[in-house]
């Protein structure tokens, strides 16, 4: 009993080592994927190779969202080497909290139809960071747009005319108050044929919080889990009404 129990945490402690070693060379893989200049000129950025292509990205100190995390690197990460399962071409698509717009960027050079959103106060960054990027290299032109979770979304995006194929997110979830506008968002937008790709640091109770809470509404599958990050990356996909019923009848 004692050797059984001896090599079975010799196994357990050998996959945690390889867990942890194959977590340590993904994470290296996605930040090598960043470059910085190496010269100062009138404008900072900072450099991502994506799709053979070198993107160069303006961030704003003083805005929170117009701030690069490494979430988004991830998700693009994922996009560019999953493109046999998760093939963007001509796909619709509409990204949350868009940030400085490497993900929209990335997702256009991959032939998607990107509809960029955020707020309102980071749209300049974002517009020139996605025209910087992806003029004359994208076949469709991205449509950057401001929007307000949870606000005006029947009249912005209605259900009749806009059915996206894939909702993109990184790093939208966080200690801020927004968190059920933003449960809602999700909620409009996804419809029945349409799946989630949402790369997400963990660092407070409210992060653990929210994932319990999208749960009830949507299918969760985890396709990363990098520690040495913090974070998970996740595809999510709407629970049918039939399949929300019952689970509230075992309930």
């Amino acid at each position: 009993m004692e050797t059984q129990r001896s090599k079975a945490m010799e196994d357990s402690k050998t996959r945690e080592e390889a867990g942890a070693a194959a977590d340590a060379e993904l994470a290296k893989a996605i930040m090598a994927r960043r470059f910085y200049p190496s010269l100062l000129g009138p404008v900072a950025w900072e450099g991502y190779i994506f799709s053979d292509l070198e993107i160069r990205i303006k961030e704003s100190t003083d805005l929170y969202g117009a701030v690069l995390w490494p979430s988004a690197m991830v998700l693009c990460h994922f996009l560019e080497t999953n493109r046999d399962k998760y093939n963007l071409t001509e796909k619709n698509v509409i990204e949350l909290g868009a940030g400085t717009g490497l993900v929209t960027i990335v997702s256009s050079l991959l032939g998607a139809k990107v509809t960029s959103t955020d707020l309102p106060d980071v749209m300049g960054n974002l517009q020139y960071n996605v025209i910087c990027n992806t003029k004359g290299r994208c076949k469709y032109t991205p449509v950057v747009t401001d929007l307000i979770w949870g606000q005006e979304l029947e009249q912005r995006f209605p259900h009749a005319t806009h059915c996206f194929d894939y909702i993109l997110a990184a790093d939208v979830v966080y200690a801020h108050p927004y968190l059920e506008e933003l449960m809602d968002t999700f909620d409009h937008l996804c419809q029945e044929n349409t799946q989630i790709l949402w790369a997400m640091r963990f660092r407070l109770d409210p992060e653990n919080s929210f994932v319990d809470r999208f749960q009830e509404r949507f299918h969760l599958e985890e396709l990363y889990d990098l520690p040495s990050l913090s974070i998970k990356l996740y595809r999510a996909w709407r629970k049918d009404k039939r399949t929300k019923d019952q689970e509230e009848a075992v309930a």
